[in-house]
């Protein structure tokens, strides 16, 4: 998946990914990670999902990182938010109240940008990668993550060879293969959501789980 494939299905408008409502998962599961209200929450990829406002609500400070503008605009506009902007070699950065968000290369962050995230929350990042790409995200991206940090991660599994991705299937055994050198993990949940999925079926799918881990950053 290059850059451009992303930046033309949001000019094209393709953003099936987008949910118009706050993440069930996430309103369901956030607070087994007690983090403390203050906490930053890195959102990757994190398009103009709600649920960075939820994650505001809830007294967090939120960074999220995006490739496409139109999407960050988009999220800014829909929300009658209006952010202050300044540029830095990250990208272009767009403050509202307790929002951040990077208009910019989740892999070009460093470290340092992500050393006072103490939450991360991963619902359509991981899965719309591809295998090589999953790889290079979770030992760059998350190796930078700083040690104690607390994370929410949401993948869905499927028979891959009965649908094209993104999104991708991420099953337990790769999830633990990726991160588990460096995080423990914990499965929360797992659903089977196929009924509720008639895009899936509709594409020949035969079954369709969706999982939540808890992940810890070792010191």
């Amino acid at each position: 998946m290059e850059a451009d494939f992303w930046q033309q299905r949001w000019r094209d408008g393709q953003i099936g990914f987008h949910q118009d409502r706050v993440t069930p998962l996430l309103e369901r599961h956030w607070d087994a990670l007690v983090l403390p209200v203050g906490s930053r929450v890195f959102v990757p990829l994190a398009g103009k999902s709600l649920d960075m406002l939820w994650l505001a609500s809830r007294g967090h400070r939120v960074l999220g990182v995006e490739l496409s503008r139109i999407a960050v605009e988009q999220f800014f506009d829909e929300n009658a938010l209006k952010p202050e902007i300044r540029e830095s070699r990250l990208g272009r950065h767009y403050v509202a109240g307790e929002i951040e968000l990077i208009q910019g290369d989740a892999f070009a962050l460093g470290a340092d940008a992500l050393a006072g995230c103490e939450g991360v929350y991963d619902r359509a990042a991981l899965i719309a990668l591809p295998a090589d790409m999953r790889r290079r995200y979770a030992l760059d991206l998350y190796w930078k993550l700083p040690g104690g940090c607390r994370g929410l991660l949401v993948t869905l599994e499927y028979p891959q060879r009965e649908k094209q991705g993104p999104p991708f299937s991420v099953d337990k055994d790769e999830v633990r293969g990726l991160f588990a050198t460096e995080w423990s993990v914990e499965t929360l949940e797992r659903r089977d959501i196929l009924a509720t999925q008639p895009g899936f079926v509709a594409e020949g799918v035969t079954a369709l789980h969706t999982a939540v881990y808890r992940m810890t950053r070792r010191d």
